[in-house]
Protein backbone atom coordinates (compact mmCIF):
# COMPACT_ATOMS: atom_id res chain seq x y z
CA UNK A 1 0.00 0.00 0.00
CA UNK A 2 1.71 3.24 -1.12
CA UNK A 3 1.72 6.03 1.46
CA UNK A 4 -0.51 9.07 0.92
CA UNK A 5 -0.15 12.77 1.62
CA UNK A 6 -2.98 14.05 3.80
CA UNK A 7 -3.21 17.79 4.48
CA UNK A 8 -5.26 19.06 7.43
CA UNK A 9 -6.57 22.56 6.67
CA UNK A 10 -7.06 24.62 9.80
CA UNK A 11 -4.70 22.12 11.41
CA UNK A 12 -4.75 23.78 14.81
CA UNK A 13 -8.47 23.06 15.18
CA UNK A 14 -9.48 20.89 18.10
CA UNK A 15 -11.28 18.69 15.59
CA UNK A 16 -7.97 17.13 14.60
CA UNK A 17 -6.76 15.27 17.73
CA UNK A 18 -9.36 12.52 17.25
CA UNK A 19 -8.76 12.51 13.50
CA UNK A 20 -4.99 12.13 13.98
CA UNK A 21 -5.62 9.30 16.41
CA UNK A 22 -7.86 7.52 13.90
CA UNK A 23 -5.40 7.99 11.03
CA UNK A 24 -2.64 6.56 13.21
CA UNK A 25 -4.82 3.51 13.93
CA UNK A 26 -5.71 2.98 10.27
CA UNK A 27 -3.39 0.30 8.86
CA UNK A 28 -4.16 1.22 5.25
CA UNK A 29 -2.73 4.71 5.87
CA UNK A 30 0.54 3.52 7.46
CA UNK A 31 3.56 5.49 6.30
CA UNK A 32 1.47 8.45 5.15
CA UNK A 33 2.57 12.06 5.47
CA UNK A 34 0.19 14.29 7.43
CA UNK A 35 0.72 18.02 6.98
CA UNK A 36 -1.06 20.35 9.41
CA UNK A 37 -1.68 23.73 7.80
CA UNK A 38 -2.87 26.77 9.75
CA UNK A 39 -2.43 30.55 9.84
CA UNK A 40 -1.20 30.30 13.43
CA UNK A 41 2.24 28.66 13.50
CA UNK A 42 2.55 28.31 17.28
CA UNK A 43 -0.80 26.58 17.63
CA UNK A 44 -0.31 24.22 14.70
CA UNK A 45 3.17 23.22 15.84
CA UNK A 46 1.70 22.22 19.21
CA UNK A 47 -0.89 20.12 17.37
CA UNK A 48 1.80 18.49 15.23
CA UNK A 49 3.76 17.46 18.32
CA UNK A 50 0.57 16.13 19.87
CA UNK A 51 -0.03 14.11 16.70
CA UNK A 52 3.49 12.68 16.77
CA UNK A 53 2.97 11.57 20.35
CA UNK A 54 -0.34 9.96 19.38
CA UNK A 55 1.24 8.13 16.48
CA UNK A 56 4.01 6.90 18.74
CA UNK A 57 1.61 5.64 21.41
CA UNK A 58 -0.55 3.79 18.87
CA UNK A 59 2.36 2.37 16.93
CA UNK A 60 1.27 4.25 13.81
CA UNK A 61 4.00 5.04 11.28
CA UNK A 62 2.88 8.53 10.29
CA UNK A 63 5.09 11.44 9.32
CA UNK A 64 3.50 14.56 10.82
CA UNK A 65 4.63 18.15 10.31
CA UNK A 66 3.22 21.67 10.56
CA UNK A 67 3.38 24.60 8.16
CA UNK A 68 1.87 28.01 7.46
CA UNK A 69 2.87 27.78 3.78
CA UNK A 70 -0.25 26.82 1.83
CA UNK A 71 1.63 25.90 -1.37
CA UNK A 72 3.92 23.57 0.57
CA UNK A 73 0.99 22.06 2.46
CA UNK A 74 -1.08 21.10 -0.58
CA UNK A 75 1.67 20.26 -3.08
CA UNK A 76 0.96 16.74 -4.32
CA UNK A 77 -1.68 16.06 -1.66
CA UNK A 78 -3.92 13.02 -2.12
CA UNK A 79 -6.47 14.02 0.53
CA UNK A 80 -7.36 17.24 2.32
CA UNK A 81 -9.44 17.41 5.50
CA UNK A 82 -10.73 20.83 6.52
CA UNK A 83 -11.89 22.36 9.77
CA UNK A 84 -11.85 26.11 9.11
CA UNK A 85 -14.14 28.02 11.42
CA UNK A 86 -14.44 31.41 9.78
CA UNK A 87 -12.71 33.40 12.52
CA UNK A 88 -9.37 33.97 10.80
CA UNK A 89 -6.23 33.70 12.89
CA UNK A 90 -7.89 34.87 16.09
CA UNK A 91 -6.80 33.19 19.32
CA UNK A 92 -9.87 31.15 20.20
CA UNK A 93 -10.33 27.48 20.98
CA UNK A 94 -13.26 27.36 18.53
CA UNK A 95 -15.25 29.66 16.28
CA UNK A 96 -18.12 29.95 18.77
CA UNK A 97 -15.79 31.79 21.16
CA UNK A 98 -14.62 34.29 18.55
CA UNK A 99 -15.63 37.94 18.55
CA UNK A 100 -16.89 37.50 14.98
CA UNK A 101 -19.40 34.84 15.89
CA UNK A 102 -20.32 36.83 18.98
CA UNK A 103 -21.33 39.68 16.69
CA UNK A 104 -23.28 37.22 14.52
CA UNK A 105 -25.38 36.43 17.59
CA UNK A 106 -25.62 39.77 19.42
CA UNK A 107 -26.50 41.96 16.45
CA UNK A 108 -29.55 39.92 15.29
CA UNK A 109 -30.74 39.79 18.92
CA UNK A 110 -31.21 43.58 18.77
CA UNK A 111 -33.54 42.97 15.84
CA UNK A 112 -35.55 40.33 17.68
CA UNK A 113 -33.75 37.19 16.45
CA UNK A 114 -32.31 35.05 19.24
CA UNK A 115 -30.22 32.27 17.72
CA UNK A 116 -28.95 29.23 19.61
CA UNK A 117 -25.92 27.84 17.75
CA UNK A 118 -25.90 29.98 14.63
CA UNK A 119 -23.79 27.81 12.33
CA UNK A 120 -26.31 26.41 9.84
CA UNK A 121 -28.75 29.09 8.70
CA UNK A 122 -30.18 32.41 9.90
CA UNK A 123 -28.10 35.61 10.06
CA UNK A 124 -25.24 33.86 11.90
CA UNK A 125 -25.13 30.99 9.41
CA UNK A 126 -25.07 33.55 6.59
CA UNK A 127 -22.10 35.37 8.14
CA UNK A 128 -20.14 32.19 8.79
CA UNK A 129 -20.59 31.34 5.12
CA UNK A 130 -19.58 34.79 3.90
CA UNK A 131 -16.36 34.64 5.94
CA UNK A 132 -15.44 31.02 5.24
CA UNK A 133 -16.27 30.52 1.56
CA UNK A 134 -13.61 32.91 0.18
CA UNK A 135 -10.93 31.13 2.23
CA UNK A 136 -12.08 27.75 0.93
CA UNK A 137 -12.23 28.97 -2.66
CA UNK A 138 -8.70 30.36 -2.43
CA UNK A 139 -7.36 27.13 -0.97
CA UNK A 140 -9.08 25.22 -3.76
CA UNK A 141 -7.47 27.51 -6.36
CA UNK A 142 -4.08 26.52 -4.95
CA UNK A 143 -5.06 22.85 -4.96
CA UNK A 144 -6.27 23.08 -8.56
CA UNK A 145 -2.70 24.05 -9.46
CA UNK A 146 -0.76 21.77 -7.12
CA UNK A 147 -2.94 18.69 -6.49
CA UNK A 148 -5.88 18.75 -8.94
CA UNK A 149 -6.89 15.16 -8.14
CA UNK A 150 -7.04 15.71 -4.37
CA UNK A 151 -10.20 14.67 -2.53
CA UNK A 152 -11.32 17.28 0.02
CA UNK A 153 -13.36 16.22 3.03
CA UNK A 154 -14.92 19.21 4.78
CA UNK A 155 -16.02 19.13 8.43
CA UNK A 156 -16.87 22.82 8.89
CA UNK A 157 -20.21 24.62 9.08
CA UNK A 158 -22.30 25.97 7.54
CA UNK A 159 -21.84 22.61 5.84
CA UNK A 160 -24.42 22.70 3.04
CA UNK A 161 -23.66 26.22 1.84
CA UNK A 162 -19.92 25.56 1.91
CA UNK A 163 -20.39 22.43 -0.17
CA UNK A 164 -22.59 24.28 -2.66
CA UNK A 165 -19.89 26.93 -3.12
CA UNK A 166 -17.14 24.34 -3.56
CA UNK A 167 -19.14 22.33 -6.08
CA UNK A 168 -20.24 25.40 -8.03
CA UNK A 169 -17.05 27.44 -8.07
CA UNK A 170 -14.16 24.95 -7.96
CA UNK A 171 -12.96 21.85 -9.81
CA UNK A 172 -11.90 20.05 -6.63
CA UNK A 173 -13.72 16.85 -5.66
CA UNK A 174 -15.22 17.74 -2.29
CA UNK A 175 -17.31 15.84 0.24
CA UNK A 176 -18.94 17.12 3.43
CA UNK A 177 -18.66 14.95 6.55
CA UNK A 178 -20.94 15.31 9.60
CA UNK A 179 -22.23 13.06 12.39
CA UNK A 180 -25.81 14.34 12.62
CA UNK A 181 -27.46 11.43 10.79
CA UNK A 182 -25.45 8.89 12.79
CA UNK A 183 -26.55 10.59 16.01
CA UNK A 184 -30.16 10.39 14.87
CA UNK A 185 -29.91 6.70 13.97
CA UNK A 186 -28.41 5.90 17.37
CA UNK A 187 -31.14 7.92 19.10
CA UNK A 188 -33.89 6.15 17.15
CA UNK A 189 -32.29 2.76 17.83
CA UNK A 190 -32.21 3.49 21.56
CA UNK A 191 -35.90 4.44 21.49
CA UNK A 192 -36.69 1.16 19.74
CA UNK A 193 -34.31 -0.94 21.83
CA UNK A 194 -32.41 -2.14 18.73
CA UNK A 195 -28.65 -1.98 18.04
CA UNK A 196 -28.06 0.91 15.59
CA UNK A 197 -26.00 -1.21 13.19
CA UNK A 198 -29.01 -3.50 12.69
CA UNK A 199 -31.31 -0.76 11.40
CA UNK A 200 -31.79 -0.19 7.67
CA UNK A 201 -32.58 3.50 7.30
CA UNK A 202 -33.46 5.96 4.59
CA UNK A 203 -33.90 9.65 5.14
CA UNK A 204 -34.53 12.82 3.14
CA UNK A 205 -32.83 16.15 3.76
CA UNK A 206 -29.87 18.48 3.91
CA UNK A 207 -27.28 18.94 6.65
CA UNK A 208 -28.86 19.24 10.14
CA UNK A 209 -32.36 19.08 8.59
CA UNK A 210 -33.60 15.65 7.56
CA UNK A 211 -36.39 13.14 8.24
CA UNK A 212 -36.55 9.34 8.28
CA UNK A 213 -38.68 7.95 5.45
CA UNK A 214 -37.86 4.26 5.93
CA UNK A 215 -36.61 2.11 8.80
CA UNK A 216 -36.45 -1.68 8.78
CA UNK A 217 -35.08 -4.31 11.16
CA UNK A 218 -34.52 -7.82 9.85
CA UNK A 219 -37.15 -7.17 7.19
CA UNK A 220 -39.75 -5.67 9.54
CA UNK A 221 -40.99 -2.13 8.95
CA UNK A 222 -40.10 -0.23 12.16
CA UNK A 223 -41.18 3.26 11.09
CA UNK A 224 -44.77 2.98 12.45
CA UNK A 225 -43.44 1.84 15.82
CA UNK A 226 -40.80 4.58 15.82
CA UNK A 227 -43.48 7.22 15.16
CA UNK A 228 -45.76 5.71 17.83
CA UNK A 229 -43.00 5.93 20.42
CA UNK A 230 -42.04 9.41 19.24
CA UNK A 231 -45.61 10.60 19.90
CA UNK A 232 -46.21 8.74 23.16
CA UNK A 233 -42.86 8.60 24.97
CA UNK A 234 -41.63 11.61 26.94
CA UNK A 235 -38.54 12.89 25.09
CA UNK A 236 -35.40 14.19 26.81
CA UNK A 237 -35.84 17.92 27.51
CA UNK A 238 -33.40 18.93 24.77
CA UNK A 239 -35.32 16.87 22.18
CA UNK A 240 -38.79 18.26 22.95
CA UNK A 241 -39.07 20.54 19.89
CA UNK A 242 -37.95 17.77 17.55
CA UNK A 243 -40.40 15.34 19.07
CA UNK A 244 -43.33 17.77 18.71
CA UNK A 245 -42.47 18.65 15.10
CA UNK A 246 -41.97 14.99 14.20
CA UNK A 247 -45.43 14.17 15.48
CA UNK A 248 -46.97 16.88 13.33
CA UNK A 249 -45.06 16.00 10.16
CA UNK A 250 -45.57 12.26 10.48
CA UNK A 251 -41.87 11.75 9.85
CA UNK A 252 -39.29 11.66 12.63
CA UNK A 253 -36.63 14.36 12.41
CA UNK A 254 -33.25 12.63 12.18
CA UNK A 255 -30.95 15.01 14.08
CA UNK A 256 -32.40 14.71 17.61
CA UNK A 257 -31.06 17.85 19.30
CA UNK A 258 -33.35 20.92 19.32
CA UNK A 259 -30.39 23.33 19.23
CA UNK A 260 -29.88 22.69 15.50
CA UNK A 261 -33.52 22.22 14.56
CA UNK A 262 -34.51 25.62 15.99
CA UNK A 263 -32.45 27.37 13.30
CA UNK A 264 -35.09 26.35 10.77
CA UNK A 265 -38.09 27.63 12.74
CA UNK A 266 -38.47 31.39 13.13
CA UNK A 267 -41.41 31.15 15.53
CA UNK A 268 -38.97 29.78 18.11
CA UNK A 269 -36.20 32.34 17.65
CA UNK A 270 -38.14 35.59 17.30
CA UNK A 271 -38.73 36.36 20.97
CA UNK A 272 -38.27 39.44 23.13
CA UNK A 273 -35.26 38.13 25.03
CA UNK A 274 -33.08 35.05 25.25
CA UNK A 275 -34.86 33.77 28.34
CA UNK A 276 -38.09 33.57 26.32
CA UNK A 277 -36.72 30.90 23.99
CA UNK A 278 -38.97 27.81 24.31
CA UNK A 279 -38.10 24.41 25.75
CA UNK A 280 -34.47 24.30 26.95
CA UNK A 281 -33.10 26.43 24.14
CA UNK A 282 -31.98 29.38 26.26
CA UNK A 283 -29.73 27.05 28.26
CA UNK A 284 -28.52 25.45 25.02
CA UNK A 285 -27.50 28.85 23.65
CA UNK A 286 -25.42 29.55 26.73
CA UNK A 287 -23.84 26.11 26.54
CA UNK A 288 -22.74 26.95 23.01
CA UNK A 289 -21.15 30.20 24.15
CA UNK A 290 -23.84 32.83 23.58
CA UNK A 291 -25.17 34.64 26.64
CA UNK A 292 -27.32 37.60 25.60
CA UNK A 293 -26.87 39.25 29.01
CA UNK A 294 -23.15 39.67 28.44
CA UNK A 295 -21.97 42.49 26.16
CA UNK A 296 -20.21 41.77 22.90
CA UNK A 297 -16.45 42.14 23.48
CA UNK A 298 -14.88 45.03 21.63
CA UNK A 299 -12.16 44.36 19.05
CA UNK A 300 -8.75 44.13 20.68
CA UNK A 301 -5.25 43.70 19.36
CA UNK A 302 -3.65 40.45 20.49
CA UNK A 303 -0.87 41.13 23.00
CA UNK A 304 2.04 38.82 23.83
CA UNK A 305 0.42 38.11 27.21
CA UNK A 306 -2.87 37.12 25.55
CA UNK A 307 -0.99 34.89 23.13
CA UNK A 308 0.88 33.15 25.98
CA UNK A 309 -2.32 32.68 27.96
CA UNK A 310 -4.15 31.18 25.01
CA UNK A 311 -1.33 28.81 24.13
CA UNK A 312 -1.15 27.68 27.75
CA UNK A 313 -4.90 26.94 27.71
CA UNK A 314 -4.58 25.21 24.35
CA UNK A 315 -1.78 22.99 25.67
CA UNK A 316 -3.89 22.13 28.71
CA UNK A 317 -6.88 21.15 26.55
CA UNK A 318 -4.74 18.77 24.52
CA UNK A 319 -3.06 17.35 27.63
CA UNK A 320 -6.47 16.48 29.11
CA UNK A 321 -7.69 14.64 26.02
CA UNK A 322 -8.08 10.89 26.33
CA UNK A 323 -8.00 9.18 22.95
CA UNK A 324 -10.02 6.00 22.40
CA UNK A 325 -8.20 2.83 21.38
CA UNK A 326 -10.78 2.06 18.69
CA UNK A 327 -11.22 4.00 15.45
CA UNK A 328 -14.30 6.14 14.93
CA UNK A 329 -16.71 4.48 12.50
CA UNK A 330 -19.41 5.68 10.12
CA UNK A 331 -22.20 3.83 11.96
CA UNK A 332 -22.06 5.85 15.18
CA UNK A 333 -19.63 8.61 14.15
CA UNK A 334 -18.04 10.30 11.16
CA UNK A 335 -15.38 7.66 10.45
CA UNK A 336 -13.23 10.06 8.41
CA UNK A 337 -10.02 8.01 8.60
CA UNK A 338 -11.90 4.90 7.48
CA UNK A 339 -13.45 6.83 4.57
CA UNK A 340 -10.03 8.15 3.51
CA UNK A 341 -8.56 4.65 3.75
CA UNK A 342 -11.40 3.23 1.64
CA UNK A 343 -10.87 5.83 -1.08
CA UNK A 344 -7.08 5.40 -0.90
CA UNK A 345 -7.42 1.67 -1.57
CA UNK A 346 -10.37 1.89 -3.96
CA UNK A 347 -12.48 -0.09 -1.51
CA UNK A 348 -16.26 0.17 -1.91
CA UNK A 349 -17.86 0.99 1.44
CA UNK A 350 -21.00 2.81 2.54
CA UNK A 351 -20.63 6.16 4.29
CA UNK A 352 -22.78 9.23 4.96
CA UNK A 353 -21.81 12.29 2.94
CA UNK A 354 -22.91 15.82 2.11
CA UNK A 355 -22.78 16.00 -1.68
CA UNK A 356 -24.72 17.21 -4.70
CA UNK A 357 -28.00 15.33 -5.02
CA UNK A 358 -27.47 13.98 -8.57
CA UNK A 359 -30.75 12.06 -8.44
CA UNK A 360 -30.34 10.47 -5.01
CA UNK A 361 -33.59 12.15 -3.91
CA UNK A 362 -35.42 11.82 -7.16
CA UNK A 363 -37.75 14.84 -7.00
CA UNK A 364 -35.14 17.38 -5.83
CA UNK A 365 -32.69 19.36 -8.02
CA UNK A 366 -29.50 17.59 -9.12
CA UNK A 367 -27.36 20.41 -7.65
CA UNK A 368 -29.13 20.49 -4.27
CA UNK A 369 -26.74 19.83 -1.38
CA UNK A 370 -28.10 16.79 0.45
CA UNK A 371 -26.83 14.45 3.16
CA UNK A 372 -27.21 10.86 1.98
CA UNK A 373 -25.67 7.42 2.04
CA UNK A 374 -22.90 7.10 -0.54
CA UNK A 375 -20.48 4.53 -1.91
CA UNK A 376 -16.73 5.13 -1.78
CA UNK A 377 -14.24 4.34 -4.53
CA UNK A 378 -10.89 5.73 -5.64
CA UNK A 379 -12.51 8.81 -7.20
CA UNK A 380 -14.49 9.88 -4.12
CA UNK A 381 -18.09 8.93 -3.39
CA UNK A 382 -21.30 8.39 -5.35
CA UNK A 383 -24.76 8.89 -3.80
CA UNK A 384 -27.19 6.04 -3.23
CA UNK A 385 -30.84 6.42 -4.18
CA UNK A 386 -32.89 7.58 -1.17
CA UNK A 387 -36.29 7.87 -2.90
CA UNK A 388 -38.71 10.78 -3.27
CA UNK A 389 -39.16 13.55 -0.74
CA UNK A 390 -42.78 13.63 0.53
CA UNK A 391 -44.52 16.86 -0.65
CA UNK A 392 -44.40 18.63 2.73
CA UNK A 393 -40.70 17.91 3.23
CA UNK A 394 -39.91 18.81 -0.38
CA UNK A 395 -41.49 22.23 0.12
CA UNK A 396 -39.50 22.86 3.30
CA UNK A 397 -36.23 21.83 1.68
CA UNK A 398 -36.50 23.79 -1.55
CA UNK A 399 -36.32 27.10 0.32
CA UNK A 400 -33.10 25.91 1.95
CA UNK A 401 -31.56 25.10 -1.42
CA UNK A 402 -32.36 28.60 -2.65
CA UNK A 403 -30.69 29.99 0.49
CA UNK A 404 -27.57 27.89 -0.12
CA UNK A 405 -27.32 29.28 -3.66
CA UNK A 406 -27.75 32.90 -2.59
CA UNK A 407 -25.18 32.69 0.21
CA UNK A 408 -22.63 30.91 -1.99
CA UNK A 409 -23.01 33.53 -4.73
CA UNK A 410 -22.90 36.46 -2.28
CA UNK A 411 -19.76 35.11 -0.61
CA UNK A 412 -17.89 34.72 -3.89
CA UNK A 413 -19.02 37.95 -5.57
CA UNK A 414 -19.47 40.32 -2.62
CA UNK A 415 -23.01 41.07 -3.84
CA UNK A 416 -24.90 42.73 -0.97
CA UNK A 417 -28.23 42.31 -2.73
CA UNK A 418 -27.82 38.54 -2.81
CA UNK A 419 -26.84 38.58 0.87
CA UNK A 420 -30.00 40.56 1.66
CA UNK A 421 -32.08 38.18 -0.45
CA UNK A 422 -30.62 35.30 1.57
CA UNK A 423 -31.73 36.98 4.80
CA UNK A 424 -35.23 37.48 3.41
CA UNK A 425 -35.69 33.92 2.11
CA UNK A 426 -34.47 32.50 5.42
CA UNK A 427 -36.99 31.29 8.00
CA UNK A 428 -35.75 33.98 10.42
CA UNK A 429 -36.62 36.79 8.00
CA UNK A 430 -37.67 40.21 9.26
CA UNK A 431 -39.04 43.21 7.31
CA UNK A 432 -36.73 44.44 4.50
CA UNK A 433 -35.76 47.76 6.10
CA UNK A 434 -34.67 46.07 9.33
CA UNK A 435 -33.00 43.25 7.44
CA UNK A 436 -30.95 45.77 5.46
CA UNK A 437 -29.87 47.61 8.62
CA UNK A 438 -28.99 44.33 10.33
CA UNK A 439 -26.98 43.17 7.32
CA UNK A 440 -25.00 46.42 7.26
CA UNK A 441 -24.12 45.97 10.94
CA UNK A 442 -23.19 42.32 10.50
CA UNK A 443 -20.93 43.00 7.52
CA UNK A 444 -19.23 45.89 9.28
CA UNK A 445 -18.52 43.74 12.35
CA UNK A 446 -16.61 41.26 10.14
CA UNK A 447 -15.24 43.76 7.63
CA UNK A 448 -11.60 42.72 8.10
CA UNK A 449 -12.52 39.18 6.98
CA UNK A 450 -14.80 40.29 4.13
CA UNK A 451 -12.63 41.96 1.47
CA UNK A 452 -15.18 40.95 -1.19
CA UNK A 453 -17.66 43.35 0.44
CA UNK A 454 -15.05 45.95 1.43
CA UNK A 455 -12.63 46.04 -1.53
CA UNK A 456 -10.56 48.89 -0.10
CA UNK A 457 -10.01 47.07 3.18
CA UNK A 458 -7.04 44.72 3.28
CA UNK A 459 -7.91 41.71 5.39
CA UNK A 460 -5.22 40.28 7.63
CA UNK A 461 -5.91 37.07 5.68
CA UNK A 462 -5.20 38.68 2.33
CA UNK A 463 -1.61 37.50 2.11
CA UNK A 464 -2.87 33.92 2.24
CA UNK A 465 -6.43 33.97 0.93
CA UNK A 466 -7.44 35.87 -2.19
CA UNK A 467 -11.12 36.25 -2.93
CA UNK A 468 -12.06 34.61 -6.21
CA UNK A 469 -13.36 37.33 -8.53
CA UNK A 470 -12.73 35.86 -11.97
CA UNK A 471 -15.19 34.39 -14.43
CA UNK A 472 -17.31 31.60 -13.05
CA UNK A 473 -15.96 28.13 -13.97
CA UNK A 474 -18.35 25.47 -15.27
CA UNK A 475 -20.55 23.78 -12.67
CA UNK A 476 -18.87 20.63 -11.43
CA UNK A 477 -20.34 18.02 -9.13
CA UNK A 478 -18.71 15.06 -7.46
CA UNK A 479 -18.14 12.10 -9.78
Amino acid sequence: MPSKKIVCLGGGSLYFPRLLNDVALEEDLAGSEVVLYDLNLEKVEIMAEFGRQLAGSTGGSLHIRATTDLADAVEGADFAISSIGGSGASFTANVYESRYHGADMHIPARYGIHQVIGDTCGPAGLMMGLRSIPAYISICREMEKRCPHVILLNHSNPMAVLMRALHKYTAITSIGICHGVQTGIVDAANLLGIPPDELECRWIGTNHYHWFTQMRHHGTDMLPELMHRTRTCTPPPHHALNSALSGVYGHRIVYPDDAHTVEFYSFCTQVAKQADLPYTLAAAAKEHGYDASKPLPKPTRTTPAMRRRFLSQYNAILADMQMPKEKDNSVTGEGVAAIVAAMATGRRTVCIANIANQGAITNLPATAEVEVEAITDSSGVRPMVMGEAPPLLKALLEKRFAWHELVADAAVTGDRTKALQALLVDEMAIIPEKAQAMLDELLEASSDLLPQFFPRTRSHLSDVFEVYQGSRPPLRTIP
